[in-house]
């Protein structure tokens, strides 16, 4: 399969070119095939969520196990009507405030719904996407969109097509090329069922903007270490997509620091001391001095510490830069868990697991 490289100026959807990307990327999708698409968080790949053999092509291409669902991507509230059987209030307020955004929601799933979607489960994670490209192309298509990161299982996640093409080249239909994603990380994803609501993953809508729309609101956590694949237990199980996961690693070796930013420039000097001889690569924030413990290393210029939403739109194109340059270990500080520094961290840690049960964290 030869892999189409569709271009579209997101700033300029009126022209001939965006014209026919769109139109020959939505007839893909209504005929079954694959797309990649950009979203404000990263790309996905996109799949008529209504078709069963549609969505079951994309666990073949990323290669990703059957027990993980999917996101569906809707664009009007008729769709939205299709898939699910109720919206609570919490949900409807959430909704007005972040959609279009990056805000999964969990809700009861009706029979239009495909079990290869949800993996079994009785909640389909839904949202509406902020990327103009994404909205119109999901428009001309008619379908809702199943769209999970459009990367290898457990790779990096891509923020660009280039990412796209370098994982799923071959494999897949089409990629709609619109350039970097903006966000740079993934939808956070809630359960508004419960009570107090549950962030299973954390993103770019934070805890404390969600409680103070809707009310009270906790993360998840499995007390349980990650995982490379999920426990012997039923799929029905798992609560969301991903958790207690292994996710978004590098090929590389990856090595968290977490130190007051007073003392990141000798944590990472005493971690590049401890890795001689490996080929290193640091994802180093701006104002953190680059030690000559590192003057070797192939630096990635991450972005300032004190704007995560930078680090955050950064974060996969580093790791992935310093996978294509060689690296065997990166070296990588952990942002403190404030707003979007959440969701940086929880895709950190996850990345930074090795064996089961084990993370590389300098201290």
């Amino acid at each position: 399969m030869k892999t189409l490289r569709l271009k579209v100026d997101a700033d300029c959807l009126g022209t001939r070119e965006a014209d026919e990307a769109l139109n020959r990327a939505a007839g893909i999708l209504r005929g079954g095939g694959l797309v990649a698409l950009p979203t404000e968080t990263v790309y996905g790949l996109g799949a008529n969520a209504l078709e069963r053999a549609a969505v079951e092509r994309i666990f073949a291409a990323k290669s990703r196990p059957a027990w993980d669902p999917v996101i569906v991507h809707v664009v009007s509230q008729a769709m939205l009507d299709g898939l699910v059987e109720e919206v609570p209030e919490a949900a409807r307020k959430l909704m007005e405030a972040f959609w279009p955004g990056p805000l999964t929601l969990l809700l009861k799933r009706t029979c239009a719904v495909p079990d290869a979607v949800t993996a079994g489960r009785p909640l389909v994670g839904v949202r509406m996407p902020a990327h103009p490209v994404a909205l119109e192309l999901i428009r001309r298509a008619g379908v809702p969109v199943a769209a999970p990161s459009a990367n290898r299982f457990g790779h990096v996640s891509p923020t660009t097509a280039e990412h796209v093409l370098d994982d799923l080249d071959g494999r897949i239909d089409a990629v709609l090329d619109a350039g970097p994603a903006p966000r740079g990380v993934e939808s956070t994803v809630l359960d508004p069922l419960a009570d107090p609501m549950v962030i299973y993953r954390p993103g770019a809508v934070t805890a404390e903007q969600i409680g103070r729309i809707a009310g009270r609101v906790e993360l998840f956590r499995s007390g349980e270490p990650l995982r490379e694949t999920p426990p012997d237990a039923p799929v029905a199980a798992l609560p969301s997509p991903g958790v207690g996961l292994r996710h978004y690693a590098p090929r590389a070796r990856l090595v968290l620091i977490e130190a007051p930013i007073s003392e990141l420039g000798a944590r990472l000097a005493d971690a590049a001391r401890v890795e001689r001889g490996e080929r290193l690569g640091v994802m180093l924030p701006e104002g953190i001095a680059a030690a000559t413990e590192i003057a070797a290393a192939q630096i990635y210029s991450w972005g300032s510490w004190y704007a995560p939403e930078t680090l955050a739109q950064g974060l996969f194109s580093g790791l992935r830069a310093l996978d294509a340059a060689g690296c065997t270990v990166i070296l990588c500080p952990l942002p403190p868990a404030v707003g979007i520094g959440a969701a940086i961290r929880d895709r950190l840690i996850k990345a930074g697991i090795r064996d089961v049960g084990t993370t590389d964290i300098g201290r």
